[in-house]
């Protein structure tokens, strides 16, 4: 695994990096979607609070999905027989589970505080699905519906914090954004190294990834977390005879080699190729973020060492649902090429 960035005791909310991550609630946000200047408010709350307590930023994404879906980020009171049992206030807390009085629960910043104190003591929350660190925090019967709100709760915090749940463009180190290795929306570079084959480029018009190179056996981790529905060896040669994975392919050899497709929320597709083993994750195997899934080889189309790395949208491993992953990358706030092999 990648060694931590920042220790415990740093101030993730100090702005070191030219990126604004302290809040101010005496401003007005601009909307976002069907958010209007109420619902904005509460969520600059939940962010401001999260930044008190250090919270790192993917901490604030989650908190503003999972209000988003218990209360569409309106501070809701009691509504008679419509109620849920006795759920109140943004998050839907209820007094008779121990998250305290209904006064005490209707204030906004004393209900972000209970849920962020309670999502700390959720083993590795921060390389966790969305859904699975709210739904260890909420208990709710629906557990799958918070994953829906990520995107629009990483647009929020963008919106509130000038950034502060993604990168500002390529001159941004990673750290930076991070306050850990996983950005806030919940994406980490799969591996350190320099970009040394782009996007469909002029020379390369059908390579429909990005190449980051890397030194043989480096470690590769899952960009964010998913299920794995690929893992298998695609090495053969231009006749299509079998090449095989337990060698090193080249130029003139077909395929990905040892290769992992992993899906994620909202129907994106991560694709690593060329592992020099079989990798260490099964078909069907739930992974966190920065969770290893192999290492760097040279196996099928490939003249030496290196991650190839593809990003495909709408479930679309085809080439037509192919997007260029360093701007992908870049928005989910963990930029490629970022660091030396």
């Amino acid at each position: 695994m990648f060694t931590g960035l920042f220790s415990k005791n740093d101030d993730v909310s100090t702005n070191n990096c030219g990126l604004q991550t302290s809040v101010d609630l005496n401003k007005a946000f601009p909307r976002v979607g069907t958010f209007g200047d109420e619902q904005m408010r509460n969520a600059a709350i939940i962010v401001s609070i999260g930044q008190e307590m250090r919270v790192p930023p993917r901490g604030w994404v989650i908190a503003v999905a999972t209000a988003i879906q218990e209360s569409y980020l309106n501070n809701v009171g009691h509504l008679g027989e419509a109620n849920d049992h006795d759920s109140l206030g943004l998050f839907q807390q209820r007094p008779s589970q121990g998250w305290g009085t209904p006064a005490q629960i209707m204030d906004p910043r004393y209900s972000s505080r209970k849920f962020y104190e309670k999502l700390m003591t959720v083993p590795g929350w921060e390389g966790a699905p969305l859904t699975t660190a709210a739904q260890r925090v909420q208990r709710s019967a629906y557990p799958n519906a918070y994953a829906r709100h990520e995107n629009v709760a990483t647009t929020i915090v963008n919106t509130i914090t000038d950034g502060g749940a993604r990168a500002a463009g390529n001159s941004v180190d990673m750290r930076c954004v991070l306050g850990a290795e996983i950005s806030a929306s919940g994406w980490t570079s799969p591996v350190l190294g320099e970009i040394v084959s782009g996007f469909r480029t002029a020379s390369r018009p059908t390579h429909h990834g990005v190449d980051i190179g890397a030194p043989r056996g480096a470690e590769i981790h899952a960009a964010s977390a998913g299920r794995v529905i690929q893992m298998r060896c695609d090495a053969r040669t231009s006749d299509g005879r079998p090449w095989g994975c337990g060698r090193d392919g080249s130029p003139s050899i077909k395929g990905c080699g040892w290769y992992v497709d992993i899906l994620h929320a909202g129907g994106i597709i991560t694709r690593y190729c060329h592992m020099g083993a079989p990798p260490k994750v099964s078909i069907g195997q739930t992974v966190t973020a920065g969770q290893l899934l192999g290492q760097v080889g040279s196996t099928g189309n490939s003249s030496g060492p290196h991650l190839h790395f593809e990003v495909h949208r709408d479930g679309d491993r085809s080439s037509a649902g192919a997007i260029e992953p360093g701007r992908f990358m870049r928005e989910m706030g963990a930029p490629l090429g970022d660091g030396k092999p």
